[in-house]
């Protein structure tokens, strides 16, 4: 699969089988108004599950110093996701992994498109919908339009696209944004918080399909 396909807010260890290779697991550290939320002590035992060639991901709300260091020391996740402003106090070898969420308002909503930041310091972007998609999971569907935009304007730069992702739609998302990679989390849910098997392997199967498309 050429896509980077992230599941994110994962609390249960069964779903981790499930994430392809090359992927990404995503968990959502301190945001308690989130059903997805855990704490630092709860990741290590989950990154310890995760299948060869799948990349641990911390997801951080306004984070301090001090988090994006046990986040690596202590946790072990490869990257973090940060929404809102990286802190200060961070060494090149610790900003170099963050990717920061750039917020893009969804359609027929005003708002400026968010500011890039430099490739040498974040190879890796996200974009999602403005406002808090951490709580909901990213139910909100930024503007596509804003973010192929995005994409076109900064060739070769790694985006991954989130907000109301999900199997029924990740062709038709793919297909108008031309993302690197994309990132769900209550795309795939059953219910808020709980990740459902089928629907992961529905998105997987519509991705591929995609790709095939791509190829014929």
């Amino acid at each position: 699969m050429r896509t980077f396909v992230k599941i994110c807010g994962i609390t249960d260890p069964a779903i981790l089988s499930e994430i392809p290779y090359g992927g990404g697991a995503g968990f959502l550290i301190g945001a308690p108004e989130s059903p997805r939320s855990l704490t630092v002590e709860q990741v290590p035992p989950l990154i310890d599950r995760l299948p060869n060639g799948v990349e641990a991901w911390g997801v951080v709300v306004d984070p301090t110093a001090e988090l994006i260091h046990r986040l690596y020391d202590e946790a072990g996740v490869d990257r973090i996701q940060v929404y809102g402003p990286v802190p200060s106090g961070l060494e090149f070898l610790e900003i170099h992994p963050l990717v920061p969420s750039l917020p893009v308002a969804p359609e027929g909503t005003p708002g400026s498109p968010p500011t890039v930041p430099p490739a040498e310091d974040y190879p890796r972007l996200h974009l999602d919908a403005a406002g808090t998609p951490w709580v909901s999971g990213s139910l909100l569907t930024p503007d596509w339009s804003v973010c192929a935009s995005l994409v076109d304007a900064h060739p070769g730069r790694k985006f991954t696209l989130a907000g109301g992702l999900s199997p029924e739609n990740v062709a038709e998302a793919l297909t108008r944004v031309r993302p690197w990679g994309i990132d769900l989390a209550a795309g795939v849910e059953s219910a808020p918080g709980r990740k459902e098997v089928a629907r992961i392997r529905a998105l997987l199967t519509a991705v591929d399909a995609y790709e095939k498309e791509l190829l014929t």
